[in-house]
Parts: C-alpha cells; sequence; structure tokens
C-alpha cells in the first residue's frame, strides 16, 4: 500500500479538469474545489499505516509474516467477506457515508470486470489482461473509478439517429484503439487516476461489439468536467462535512484519445438487473455508504435528543426507534448478504444480491423521512444556530450562552452539534446525494425491479399454499414474475422541424 503522500503526488500528472463555475483547474491537490477531497484520499491510504486501524483494515499476517490491505483482497471466502464487510463499513463511518468512490471501490470495479470476461468466456487474452489489471491495482493501490458511457443530451438530440451515440471509434490498429466522444456524470474523476468507461453503444455502429476500455485520467485528448461546487461556507465550523467531502461528478471529453490494446476489452450491452454484473460487487460498497449516512443521522439525532433535553419525550423516543429500525433493518440485510454469499465464476465470493438489493430498496425509501425527522427534532434551533465566530465578540458570546447555552452544555458545543445537524440533512451537500443518487443508481425503481427480478422462491411460495386448500388446485408457474424490466431510459424525441429551421438560419 502506498502512502497518502504518494498518492497525492502522483495527481500532479498534467491532468484536464474543469470545474463548472470555477474554470480550469492547474492542481487538483491545492485548488479550493478539490483540495479538501484529496485530503480525505490521503487519509484513506494513510490510515493503513496507523496502528489504531491495522486489524480493521489489514489482513492477517500471511505466511511471510506481511499483512494486505483488505480493500484490495479479493474475497474468497465467506470470512473473506464479512472481514472485508467489516473494513467497508468501518472507513465509512468515519466520512460518514460522503466518500462513495475510494481506491478499494476502484478494487471491486476491476474484480467485476475480470468476473464479466470470464463469465461471457471471453477470449484468453481478455481473461489476462484482466487478471492483470486486477493485480495491477491490488499491489500498487491505484485509484480507479467508472463510467457507463452514457451520451450527454446535446448527443441524444442530434437530428441524425446515427450520431446519438457517446463515443465513437475513430481509428483500432493492434497497438490499441482511439476514441473520441462526450460522456455522462460519474463519480470521483477528477481524484482518480484510471477509468474504466463501458460503452452502451456498439463501436462501430452496428457490428454488436461493446468495447470496454480502462484510460488514464491524465490521457492526451481526455478532459474531466466536473459540476460546481456543492455550496459551502468557507468557515468549516459552519460546514463540517461540506467542507471536507465534494467528490465531484463528472463528465468526460475525449478527443481523438488512444488506449493500448491491454487496456481494451469486448464487454456487453447494460442490463441493469443481470445477475453477477460489472456492477455487482461495487453495489454493495454502495449499500455500506448509504447505511452510513442513515447512522451518522440517527447518531447525530440521538445527540441532539441528549443535548436539547428531549430524551424522554415520547414523540422523540418514537422517532428515535424509527430511525434505529431503518438502520438495523439494512445493516440487517448486509450481514446476510455476507453470511448468504455466492460464488462467481471467476471462483470469488460475492454478497447475496439478492440481500443486497433489499438493503438498497430499504435505505432508499426511508431517506427522506430520516432526512425529516432529524431536521424536525431540534426545532428552529436548527436554522438560527450561530457560529463560532459570533462568540468573538464579547457581548454577543455572552447573549448567545443565554440563547443556546444550559442543561450541561455550553452554547458553542450545542451550535456545533445544530451546525452538523444542518450540514446532513439541509445543505447542498445533502442535496447533492439525493440527486446523485436518483439518476446513477437508478433510483428506488431500479433497486425495486432488481429484487423482483433476483427473488427465486415465487413458484415455491405459491404452490406452498396447496397444503392449506381442498380441493386441489394445478401446480402455479409465476416465475415470469423474474422477468420484470428495469425502468426504462427516457428517449428524448427530436423536432427534425425545429433542427432543420434553426440550420437554415
Amino acid at each position: 500500500m502506498r502512502t497518502g503522500a504518494d498518492y497525492k503526488e502522483s495527481l500532479r500528472d498534467g491532468r484536464d479538469v474543469w470545474v463548472l463555475g470555477e474554470g480550469a483547474v492547474a492542481d487538483v491537490t491545492t485548488h479550493p474545489a478539490t483540495a479538501g477531497m484529496v485530503d480525505e484520499y490521503v487519509a484513506w491510504y494513510d490510515r493503513h499505516f496507523d496502528a489504531d486501524w491495522q486489524d480493521t483494515l489489514l489482513t492477517d499476517p500471511d505466511d511471510n509474516g506481511e499483512r494486505h490491505p483488505w480493500a484490495l483482497t479479493p474475497p474468497k471466502t465467506s470470512e473473506d467477506l464479512k472481514r472485508l464487510g467489516k473494513q467497508i463499513s468501518a472507513v465509512h463511518f468515519v466520512t460518514g457515508g460522503n466518500m462513495t468512490h475510494t481506491p478499494g471501490y476502484g478494487a471491486f470495479i476491476s474484480l467485476g470486470l475480470m468476473n464479466v470476461m470470464k463469465r461471457l468466456e471471453q477470449s484468453s487474452e481478455d481473461i489476462e489482461k484482466a487478471e492483470e489489471y486486477r493485480d495491477y491495482i491490488s499491489k500498487s493501490g491505484r485509484f480507479l473509478t467508472y463510467a457507463g458511457g452514457g451520451p450527454l443530451i446535446g448527443t441524444r438530440l442530434r437530428p441524425d439517429e446515427s450520431e446519438r451515440v457517446a463515443l465513437r471509434l475513430v481509428n483500432e490498429t493492434p497497438d490499441g484503439i482511439v476514441v473520441s466522444g462526450k460522456i455522462q456524470m460519474h463519480t470521483s474523476t477528477p481524484f482518480a487516476e484510471d477509468l474504466l468507461i463501458s460503452t452502451r453503444n456498439d463501436m462501430p455502429p452496428g457490428s454488436g461489439r461493446h468495447l470496454w476500455f480502462i484510460v488514464p485520467v491524465n490521457a492526451p485528448g481526455l478532459r474531466v468536467v466536473s459540476r460546481r461546487m456543492a455550496p459551502r461556507h468557507n468557515n468549516s465550523f459552519l460546514s463540517p462535512l461540506s467542507s471536507r467531502f465534494d467528490e465531484l461528478d463528472s463528465m468526460v471529453w475525449m478527443d481523438d484519445v488512444f488506449i493500448p490494446r491491454s487496456r481494451v476489452f469486448t464487454g456487453e450491452a447494460p442490463e441493469r438487473n443481470r445477475r453477477q454484473s460489472l456492477v455487482c460487487w461495487m453495489l454493495w460498497h454502495h449499500c455500506y455508504g448509504w447505511l452510513a449516512k442513515a447512522e451518522l443521522s440517527l447518531g447525530i439525532a440521538l445527540a441532539l435528543a441528549e443535548m436539547m433535553g428531549l430524551k424522554a419525550n415520547p414523540q422523540t423516543v418514537d422517532q428515535l426507534s424509527e430511525m434505529t429500525v431503518n438502520v438495523q433493518t439494512t445493516r440487517t440485510c448486509l450481514t446476510a448478504a455476507e453470511l448468504d454469499p455466492e460464488r462467481t465464476v471467476s471462483g470469488y465470493i460475492l454478497p447475496n444480491q439478492l440481500h443486497v438489493a433489499a438493503a438498497g430498496v430499504n435505505i432508499l425509501s426511508v431517506r427522506q423521512r430520516m432526512g425529516e425527522l432529524l431536521r424536525a427534532l431540534p426545532g428552529s434551533s436548527l436554522i438560527n444556530a450561530p457560529a463560532d465566530t459570533d462568540f468573538a465578540d464579547p457581548k454577543m458570546a455572552v447573549e448567545l450562552e443565554d440563547s443556546f447555552g444550559g442543561g450541561g452544555y455550553t452554547a458553542m458545543q450545542r451550535a456545533a452539534l445544530l451546525q452538523l445537524a444542518w450540514d446532513q440533512v439541509s445543505s447542498g451537500l445533502d442535496g447533492r446525494e439525493a440527486a446523485f443518487e436518483m439518476h446513477a443508481s437508478g433510483g428506488l425503481d431500479a433497486w425495486r425491479s432488481q429484487v423482483a427480478s433476483w427473488f427465486d422462491r415465487y413458484n415455491e411460495l405459491a404452490n406452498g399454499v396447496h397444503q392449506f386448500v381442498r380441493p386441489d388446485i394445478p401446480a402455479m408457474d409465476l416465475s415470469s414474475l423474474q422477468e420484470v424490466a428495469g425502468p426504462p431510459r427516457r428517449i428524448p424525441q427530436v423536432n427534425t422541424e425545429t433542427v432543420n429551421s434553426q440550420a437554415a438560419n
């Protein structure tokens, strides 16, 4: 495992990053839009060298007495899976689920890629390349992120239907491919080193071939275009979360970018409900991140109940119980996924995807309700809470102490917790997360369709009622319920008359 300093230095590689509203970013390690997140990734690497973290983050010593990062170690047994899950949960907990894409997440991407190559029984060359890259990630800790390769709105509205594709194969030789185009939103690209793109369109058109490829973020001709910064106050007391975490979801624009043959693979068309897909381990990681956010909301609510003198209030107790059940239901599903795992075609252990999908459905279903409960619990104090700088004025400090102090807590202590609650459920960071998950993960409908598709006991349960009814009824077949399609993608309608008129003018 490399150090955080080594990772930070690797980002000074000439990458072309543009943050909307800010402009070009010359150095992501120092720019205000990116520096805070870089420091969080530095901390991710450095925890592996912290004695207090090593029993959580590192494997037991091998035959040579060496320990390895769990995050970069593919699970081979259910016990491996549990230890890896514990590591993921612990890391997410200290970030409140706000660092969703870690280098460990990248290791899952490479593991999923290798698994798909074997499931599709691709050429030995493709399988070997995928295995080599996975080993490379595991040994180096290099940071890989992922993009689904979807087109942007301008592309989807082109008058010529044949041009409504995100990526074009400009050239192909034995040495590699040259690609141009623009792809839609994905996460953490300004902070990653490699990007795996799984194209939605066939390349070249009509070939039926889906080229997937891994490209360095600093590749010539590649520009990362990140969304605007999540609004946050310059004073970190008022933005304890958003001042630290902003993964800057991004588009990527490519202009004749070369990808060597060693990083090119033959994939498959996207299918959200496909079992053991490219993202199968990533879904597990996602759910642990969402769980950590819910646990942070519960933790803040518990602390507020104590600090606001509400822990004996029956309504507050009911609300805390509701939040606790929501959190525990998701954790129970994830525990079940690890205790009842699947074995993949590549020989590794995968958390049971049905249990993972149930965890995702639950946490997405209760997300808004938990936010409402946390916003309501402290009352109007949530809105009026002061900043630490307000206490610098002696007269103001006295009045603030009278307004917010008491009950065993100072006004400053109470204000700090209230600002944390605000940043958790009422800030731009929270709004970004809600919008992002709706689009990137497919939202609640997509996760529900996965449960419907992967649940395999329809016939068993329906036919199980036979023993309770007379006369006998014929055997039932409800297997068609597994054939549920995911939510349809919205396809913009192009008004060709308007397009032609604009072109004429």
